[in-house]
């Protein structure tokens, strides 16, 4: 197995100490497909003088991409020694590069898809069985219209409508918070998303009069 060295893997072992999933086991294999990207960068000779955990937390943001595992970057960010976001992106796009450059093609990240991120972030806010349900159904048929929107917005607006219309209301700061999503960003993607509410939400889970008692964005 490679290993970078001991203080480079000791800060991408602190990454992971953000659980990414509880099978310990592909926890190591991100960890080493993280420390695989960092070390094909390093080899370059190309990191010196480069925010060294900037670019650590992009290595795990593209392994995370990679294996169908993604977390938004405010998350990476939260592990990252203090490296911002947008130090992390422009990390990850120097990494990209660099990569590219070495293997002569593009390099493949992976579709971010908004349910990626939708068990988690009900997770986090506490959200029952048949609310997350609605949920994952609703952020699934929000893919079939052209809501241009980044992922993780529109699963924070899907959640913010969803719960809405149960009894487990959610103060749009809290959701903000759980997502990681600013609330005007989450406002305006519920704007995007409201013409198309009747054919979003399951019809199991809220009436067209409830629908319509949905406030106007």
């Amino acid at each position: 197995m490679f290993q970078v060295g001991p203080c480079c893997d000791h800060k991408v072992s602190k990454l992971f100490e953000y659980r990414i999933s509880s099978d310990g086991a592909f926890v190591i294999y991100l960890k080493d497909r993280a420390n695989e990207i960092y070390k094909k960068v390093e080899d370059q000779k190309s990191t010196r003088g480069r925010n060294q955990d900037a670019l650590l937390a992009a290595c795990l943001y593209i392994a995370c991409r990679q294996e169908d595992k993604p977390r938004t970057v405010k998350e990476i960010c939260s592990v990252a020694n203090g490296a911002t976001k947008k130090e992390i992106g422009r990390a990850k796009e120097y990494i990209v590069k660099q990569l590219e450059a070495e293997k002569g093609q593009s390099v493949e990240m992976g579709t971010i898809h908004a349910g990626d991120f939708m068990r988690r972030f009900c997770s986090n806010l506490g959200m029952t069985n048949q609310v997350v349900k609605a949920a994952q159904e609703a952020v699934q048929k929000s893919e079939e219209f052209d809501i241009r929107r980044s992922p993780v917005s529109i699963a924070a607006a899907v959640i913010y409508i969803i719960t809405q219309l149960s009894d487990e209301k959610k103060l749009l700061r809290d959701i903000s918070i759980a997502t990681g999503v600013a609330e005007g960003t989450i406002r305006n993607s519920y704007k995007d998303l409201y013409p198309h509410i009747s054919k979003i939400i399951p019809s199991w889970y809220a009436k067209e009069e409830d629908l319509r008692n949905l406030c106007s964005p």
